[in-house]
């Protein structure tokens, strides 16, 4: 476990993908993210910048939608084109409502790139030629099927340059609907 990380960069708020899925994404990012720029494992971004000093908020935020929320339904639906890289589409209305709720709570803290919609994804190339995105993407597409997964829970990150450092991770603990 890594000592608590006193730091004035910014908070990334991700979705947590289930243990399968998620070293079938770190396989695709290490096969074709550039090395030197690969420091992350897999992950969906939810919001990209909180500021630092609502590292507390944040957390107990976080906690309590997790707390509250089931394992969240979403689907593997996709190659993207990132322009000059490659992602794995995700399409989850219940994750986009959860966000939403995120964003809602920190209005008027948000940075331009965190205050529109996204769209959920897993980047497994960035910042490549052109050309090798498109291979990529041709590659990917001839062999994509698409899958439902479950989100696990949230987890959130200190900006740190290359590495994050890790504020917290909480698992959905929520009921499932129709359950008692």
């Amino acid at each position: 476990m890594q000592p608590p990380i006193q730091s004035t960069a910014p908070l990334i708020v991700t979705a947590e993908l289930p243990a399968p899925l998620q070293t079938w994404a770190d396989s695709l990012r290490k096969a074709h993210f550039p090395p030197e720029r690969n420091h992350l494992r897999a992950h969906v971004t939810l919001l990209h910048a909180l500021p630092y000093h609502v590292l507390d908020e944040a957390k107990a935020l976080l906690s309590r939608m997790a707390a509250q929320t089931a394992p969240v339904e979403a689907r593997l639906s996709g190659i993207m084109d990132l322009g000059s890289g490659t992602a794995i589409r995700i399409d989850s209305p219940a994750m986009m409502d959860l966000r939403a709720g995120i964003a809602d709570h920190f209005h008027g803290l948000l940075t331009l790139q965190d205050d529109h919609v996204p769209r959920l994804h897993v980047t497994v190339q960035n910042k490549v030629l052109r050309k090798d995105a498109i291979a990529l993407q041709m590659s990917l597409e001839a062999v994509f099927v698409a899958r439902s997964f479950t989100f696990t829970g949230l987890a959130l990150h200190h900006y740190l340059g290359g590495p994050w450092g890790d504020a917290g991770r909480w698992s959905f603990r929520g009921a499932k609907r129709g359950r008692r």
